[in-house]
């Protein structure tokens, strides 16, 4: 138990925590700050500067820590595939906006096709190599499972994007995506550990990184995640939630991820609809919340708390 529960999060955390003070002064060096937009909350303008793509910690403290135990828990590899291959997207984007200053990075539709190829590839390891039935447990209904036949691998692809691009909406404040995640990722360890699904270092090395990194990225952050962060831990929610057949239950723990990217959805499609009427103040949703009077670490707060509340909500419907 101590050996696959507590040194995967007490390695992942040294590692990330290591690697703060060495990366980010790095990253200053080769002038990867943060953007900010003129439009948004005027206090985050004093972030402009601040580094970003320190995702690249985070992804650095799960591949390492996930190596050491993936020889004997051979079910952690397509979650390490989906992680680094969503990160690895998020880090090209990154690259391009930050180091080589093209504001554009990927194009959309680069994006999202390399997001449907990483998808593709996690969709034939669980069907043809890992014996992993694509049915899904049904909160609350303990033995029922919904199986959507011809419309399980759609669904997949459905899940697997929305939770990342919800994921990177939610990364929009200093440890908010962060302490979610950390949050979400502890819910599925639980539930790993009690139906012995074999995934647990990897769900531990991901609560460690956080951990870690939440050093540096809590308020005031000292760095961002970028999009090379929150694409890989996005990947990382989805595919665990696919090895344990529980992409249902991403509607509950990750409830924050689905109002981000809903909320922005809404918005952009009342804008066009009205010709420029908003819902929000400004979408995604938490700055909504920042320019109703809210400061950045009570929204943080806030969906933190709700997120922990939703989490045990979901291990009573296991």
């Amino acid at each position: 138990m101590i050996n696959r529960i507590i040194i995967p999060v007490l390695i992942a955390f040294v590692i990330s925590a290591a690697l703060g003070p060495i990366m980010i002064p790095f990253l200053r060096k080769v002038k990867a700050g943060q953007t900010v937009r003129e439009e948004g909350p005027e206090s985050h303008l004093k972030k402009t500067g601040t580094p970003t793509m320190g995702g690249i910690i985070i992804l650095a403290a799960i591949t390492v820590t996930s190596l050491i135990y993936v020889k004997d828990y051979p079910k952690i590899l397509p979650i390490l595939f989906s992680t680094l291959g969503f990160g690895l997207i998020g880090f090209i984007d990154d690259y391009i906006k930050v180091v080589l200053k093209r504001s554009m990075g990927l194009r959309a539709w680069q994006k999202m096709l390399l997001q449907f190829v990483v998808t593709a590839v996690f969709a034939y390891y669980v069907v043809n190599i890992s014996g992993i039935s694509l049915s899904m447990k049904v909160p609350f209904f303990k033995g029922i499972y919904m199986d959507l036949g011809l419309l399980n691998i759609p669904f997949l692809f459905f899940v697997m994007i929305a939770t990342v691009n919800g994921t990177n909406f939610t990364d929009g404040l200093d440890g908010l995506a962060t302490s979610v995640t950390i949050l979400v990722a502890t819910f599925f360890t639980v539930v790993a550990v009690g139906t012995g699904s074999g995934i647990e270092p990897i769900t531990c090395a991901t609560v460690g990184a956080l951990l870690g990194f939440l050093l540096f990225n809590v308020h005031p952050a000292s760095v961002f995640m970028g999009d090379t962060g929150s694409l890989a831990l996005g990947g990382f929610v989805a595919a665990v939630a696919y090895m344990m057949q529980m992409p249902l239950f991403i509607v509950i723990v990750g409830f924050i991820y689905l109002i981000e990217v809903v909320s922005v959805i809404l918005q952009v499609s009342y804008f066009k609809l009205t010709g420029g009427k908003r819902i929000f103040k400004m979408a995604p949703i938490h700055h909504h919340f920042e320019l109703c009077g809210w400061k950045e670490t009570k929204v943080v707060a806030v969906f933190s708390i709700i997120t922990a509340i939703l989490c045990l909500v979901a291990l009573m419907g296991v």
